[in-house]
């Protein structure tokens, strides 16, 4: 791949290991700029490499402290704009206040879409994220959003474990779509979980399944796994119905402090995820982890961008 002349790369604090290695695929350097907080916690952007009529990519996902870092990256995009920028894109791997995507409950926030907004008055040109929580959320914005997906990765990887006899489960009916296209992609069947979420406890209890896993090596697909209850009910509910082995597979590890406790359970088999989120807040010690990095594709796409070529032929 031959080096840009006219793109920069750049990265706030939450992620810059995944930065880093996006510019390693593209081999070109990560740019160079100073983001910190004073004192007083007001936080101060400065690029120290020229933008000015430049293709700016700013990688920053939505991870704890998730405002912190929300607030980093407007202000590295209006910085950006101040420096006559030619074009600036938001990359964010993983996109923060994505699961408040509508009015539910009387009297709540639509954030997901206050977010969107943010980031246009703030400057951005466009948005390159992955795997939204709800595909409806590229509709929030006035600009051009760009979806990435690391799922066709999930199922390449439980490719290569070669299970006996997988089958793909959906934590619920709203994930059937996902878990179905990896279910496709690794022909064999499809299982859902019934689960009832109780208020906004972040607690969910699984109550019924539809399909059969008796004698199946079971494969639990979500897009983000946050305290990690309703995977872990779900992991129970295989081994109760006769699951041979249950795996569970997901894009962003937001992993809360209390998720490691909650899936390091003899009855899982390992847990995969990609590294759009680094794991700040612990570490499994029983349960294996795989890790898939998604810096090949975001640079891939981030090529694309960049070159007038097109983003979803990556995944034909």
């Amino acid at each position: 791949m031959q080096p840009f002349r006219d793109i920069a790369v750049f990265s706030g604090n939450a992620h810059r290991a995944l930065a880093e290695s996006v510019c390693r695929h593209l081999e070109i350097p990560l740019g160079d700029c100073e983001v910190f907080a004073f004192s007083n916690e007001e936080i101060f952007v400065r690029f120290l490499d020229n933008v000015r009529e430049k293709d700016v990519f700013l990688i920053q996902p939505g991870v704890s402290p998730v405002n912190n870092n929300l607030m980093e990256l407007l202000i590295m995009i209006d910085a950006a704009k101040r420096a006559s920028a030619g074009r600036i894109t938001a990359v964010i791997p993983y996109y923060a206040y994505g699961r408040s995507d509508k009015k539910d409950q009387p009297r709540v926030p639509v954030t997901a879409r206050l977010v969107a907004n943010f980031l246009e008055v703030a400057g951005a040109d466009r948005v390159l994220t992955l795997d939204l929580h709800a595909g409806q959320i590229q509709g929030f914005f006035n600009i051009p959003v760009d979806e990435l997906t690391a799922f066709p990765m999930l199922a390449d990887y439980f490719r290569g474990e070669r299970l006996p006899s997988p089958v793909v489960v959906a934590t619920d009916v709203g994930g059937a779509k996902r878990a179905r296209d990896v279910a496709k992609r690794l022909g064999c069947e499809l299982a859902i979980v019934d689960k009832r979420r109780i208020g906004n406890e972040e607690q969910a209890e699984a109550m019924t399944l539809i399909g059969e896993v008796e004698g199946h090596d079971c494969i639990i697909v979500d897009d983000e796994i946050l305290t990690g209850g309703t995977v872990a009910s779900a992991v129970r509910l295989m081994r109760e119905r006769g699951a041979t082995s249950v795996h569970v597979a997901c894009v962003h590890p937001v992993l809360a402090p209390r998720a490691f406790d909650t899936l390091d359970i003899p009855e899982l088999n390992q847990i995969v995820f990609t590294d759009s989120l680094p794991l700040i807040h612990g570490e499994f010690t029983n349960v294996p982890v795989g890790e898939i990095s998604v810096a090949p594709l975001i640079g891939d796409a981030i090529h694309r961008i960049h070159s007038g070529g097109s983003v979803g032929a990556l995944f034909r």
